[in-house]
This record gives C-alpha cells, sequence and structure tokens, in this order.
C-alpha cells in the first residue's frame, strides 16, 4: 500500500461506442479521433456509454482534452496507427504532429471494437506493455456484462463475471487498495483485479470488480474531506447489496475480497452487512496507514545503500507528517491536508484497530501474504494471525515468492518490480476457489 504511489496512471476516460461499430479497430479508433481533432463534441459524446456521459460533459471535453490539445498548435499530419493486443482489448495508438509538439492519441478497443478508452502518451513512444491472460483464466467458461454499482451521484460502472452455467453461483466483490483504481486494479501492464475475476470466474466463481470513486470522480473527490467511508466502504457495500439482486448469484454466498488498504478495511464493510458469507484479506495492513506509509517509504529509501541527503530529508519530512497524524485528536479540528490525504480522513482512523474489528467477526476469514512484500509486510499478516489464533473458520498462508501484487519473483522486492508484466499467481486464485469451495452458508 502506498499513498503516493510508485506507479503513473495514464489518463484514462471510459467510453463505448453507442452506434455500430466500424469494420475494423483502427476505423473505429479514427472516427473517434476525427471527431475529437474536430471539437464536434456533442457527436463524439453520442459515442460514450452514461458513465462516460457524466464525466465527460461537453464542457469537460471542450475544456479539459480539447483545452489540452489546443496547446498542441496547429495540426499538420496523422500518421499511421500502431495496434496492438492487451487481452480481449486491441489498442490502437495514432502519432500526431502538430506545431508545439508531437503527441501519441491511443483508444483502447474491447472485443465488439467499441472505445473503451483514451489517453495521451509521448511522441515515438512505443506501445505499452500489454496485458497477457492467465492460463488459469479460460474464457470459454465465464460470459461477462456492464452492471452499475449505485444510482445516485456516486454511481459506479463494474463488470460482473459469471462462470457459464445455471447457478446460483458464490460470488466475490473485489476491493481495491489505495489511489484512484480502476476496476481491474491495473498496474502498468499488470491487472491484479482482471487476473482474480477471471481465473475465480474460470472456477465457478461469479466475480463484481467495479472502478473505485476516486477514479471515477477524481475531481470531485479531490474537492471533499472524505474519510475511508466514501473512498472505500459505502461503495463495497453497494456492490455486495448489487450481487445479491442478481438471479444468477447465490446470496447467502456472497464474500469481499479486501487488497491492501481494502483488506485493512474490510472489518468496516461487514460492519454495514452482517449477512456475508465470509472476507478475504490479500496483503491487508493490520497496523495504522502512517506506520506502513513511513516503512514503506523508509525501505525504498535504503534499496540501493544510505539514502542521499536528499532522499533522507525527505523521509525526516514524512516522519513528521507521522508524528502530526499521531497528535490528532477527536474534536479537534484536523489539517486540511496531511501525508496527501484529507485531515479527516485519517482524524476518523484514529483508534480504528482492523484485528480486533476482525475478532469480533464470527464469519470465514482468509489471510494471504507475499514473502516478498515491501508495502505490507509480515509483521502485518503475524498481527491479523495472533488476533484471530485458535478460531477454526480462519485459514492463513504466506507465499514466499511472491510481491504485493502475488506476483512471483526473486531477491528483494522493489517498487521498479511492479512495471514487468506479469500475472498473479496461479496458487493465489486456486487457494480463494478452493476456500470458497469448501464452504457452506452453515459454516458462519
Amino acid at each position: 500500500m502506498s499513498f503516493r504511489r510508485w506507479w503513473a496512471l495514464a489518463t484514462v476516460f471510459s467510453s463505448v461506442l453507442a452506434a455500430q461499430p466500424a469494420a475494423d479497430p483502427a476505423g473505429a479508433a479514427r472516427k473517434a479521433l476525427d471527431l475529437l481533432l474536430a471539437e464536434k463534441y456533442p457527436e463524439l459524446r453520442t459515442l460514450l456509454t452514461v458513465q462516460g456521459r457524466e464525466r465527460l460533459t461537453e464542457d469537460a471535453l471542450r475544456n479539459q482534452i480539447g483545452g489540452r490539445i489546443r496547446t498542441f498548435g496547429q495540426l499538420s499530419s496523422i500518421g499511421e496507427p500502431l495496434t496492438g493486443k492487451d487481452g480481449s482489448d486491441t489498442l490502437v495508438s495514432f502519432p500526431l504532429r502538430f506545431a508545439a509538439m508531437n503527441v501519441n492519441i491511443q483508444f483502447t478497443l474491447s472485443r465488439s471494437l467499441q472505445v473503451a478508452s483514451l489517453s495521451f502518451r509521448p511522441a515515438d513512444a512505443p506501445l505499452p506493455k500489454l496485458w497477457q491472460r492467465p492460463p488459469y483464466s479460460h474464457p470459454e467458461s465465464f460470459t461477462e456484462r456492464e452492471l452499475t454499482v449505485g444510482s445516485d451521484s456516486w454511481k459506479l460502472g463494474s463488470t460482473l463475471t459469471l462462470p457459464v452455467g445455471k447457478g446460483p453461483f458464490p460470488a466475490v466483490v473485489l476491493v481495491h487498495g489505495p489511489g484512484p483504481n480502476d476496476r481491474d486494479e491495473s498496474i502498468y501492464s499488470n491487472r491484479v483485479f482482471r487476473d482474480l475475476g477471471e481465473g475465480l470466474a474460470s472456477s465457478g466463481i461469479a466475480v463484481l470488480r467495479y472502478d473505485k470513486r476516486t477514479f471515477a470522480y477524481a475531481d470531485k473527490m479531490g474537492d471533499l474531506e472524505f474519510t475511508i467511508e466514501q473512498e472505500i466502504v459505502e461503495d463495497a457495500a453497494r456492490a455486495v447489496a448489487l450481487l445479491r439482486t442478481q438471479t444468477e448469484i447465490a446470496a447467502d454466498r456472497v464474500y469481499i475480497l479486501g487488497h491492501s488498504l481494502g483488506g485493512y478495511a474490510l472489518p468496516r464493510i461487514a460492519a454495514h452487512d452482517r449477512k456475508l458469507a465470509g472476507l478475504i484479506f490479500l496483503a491487508a495492513n493490520a497496523r495504522p496507514i502512517e506506520d506502513v506509509a513511513l516503512e514503506q517509504n523508509d525501505y525504498v529509501a535504503h534499496l540501493n545503500g544510505e539514502p542521499t541527503p536528499q532522499v533522507q530529508q525527505r523521509l525526516e519530512a514524512l516522519k513528521a507528517e507521522v508524528a502530526r497524524v499521531k497528535s490528532l485528536q477527536p474534536g479537534r479540528p484536523a489539517p486540511q491536508v496531511l501525508m496527501g490525504l484529507p485531515g479527516a480522513y485519517l482524524l476518523d482512523l484514529k483508534g480504528y484497530d482492523p484485528a480486533a474489528r476482525a475478532k469480533q467477526l464470527g464469519i470465514p476469514m482468509l489471510f494471504l501474504q507475499g514473502g516478498r512484500d515491501f508495502q505490507v509486510t509480515g509483521k502485518d499478516f503475524e498481527i491479523w494471525k495472533t488476533a484471530l489464533h485458535g478460531r477454526n473458520n480462519v485459514t492463513s498462508k504466506q507465499y514466499p515468492r511472491l510481491n504485493h501484487l502475488f506476483m512471483s519473483g526473486d531477491g528483494p522486492s522493489s517498487p521498479a518490480e511492479y512495471l514487468k508484466a506479469a500475472n498473479v499467481d496461479a496458487d493465489v486464485v486456486s487457494d480463494i476457489a478452493n476456500w470458497i469451495g469448501h464452504l457452506r452458508p452453515s459454516s458462519k
């Protein structure tokens, strides 16, 4: 878990063509590009999904996207697109030459040649390393459909991955780690939640994954003094409620899987819903987030020996921030921003002990931990184990070669490791599937 995320997320705008798909991926992408460059924003908006139109209003297209393009100067040429596969999606990247600079505009197209995303990339940059479907994913054994979590001003796009068959199926809601994560929990070319979704669905378990509120409404959230309730808890509870309305789902066999900060929040989420069949904690911190963040930064600073004076200075500044967090008192006003988070966020977590909260829950729990994880370490894993020692419906397992993303490697883990294309380890997927398969509602 890192609040100063070690990976850079591209600017992505989810959208889907409402019209008939073009005859080829390049043609579908070129149609959207031409409308964008011609500043025909009403026509472009007809190609967007409901969720896309809510985020990309005409003002947003004109002022944010179009405004950025206008700073490039006069368009002189559009080159031949590069295309590549990203799982079932197709990437189409157009090199554009403008008077002031050159840039690539990249579109991601779904299997049906609908536009799924748009991003700007540096000129002459190759297509990014692409996600590859893991061997344990069998597309013939599942289907997918789009759903919407919630119905208010915070509604979120989501994907339900369903096993082929009659059902009803057990189901899992996936809850993200920190930061503005999309529904796949994309980190460069890695797709942690997409791996889990397709892998579990291939094993007969339905999975719902959704865009995080801080991803879908980044600008709105940035203006609010939100807490973990608004960032994570409320939407996870709504996602569970949505799952139970689906006819293919066994309503009494709905689980929640939380990764990193999502696992830290699971006891709070469970307090909103007393009918959950169980909780799955992946690399979940049990310690306060300020302590974990400081430990992460100290680890990275010392990866290559003693830190430089500049890095040491940043560490000292972070220690001072942590001390300010420790001094927060309920009933007293908190700083507007602290450690990159709203002060209200950190104040809300004062006294929150997730392991103690978990101990009060009677439902089955599964704890999985990577042995090479430098973000949430074995210290947290041991806290969970100690708090729940002796419980016959609690299972814990550690994987020596896995990192925070549950991807395999050797030697000390580092932020650079996340740049490598990989998949969630097959043992993790099978262990989750087997654990769910062995449980029945009566085991709660």
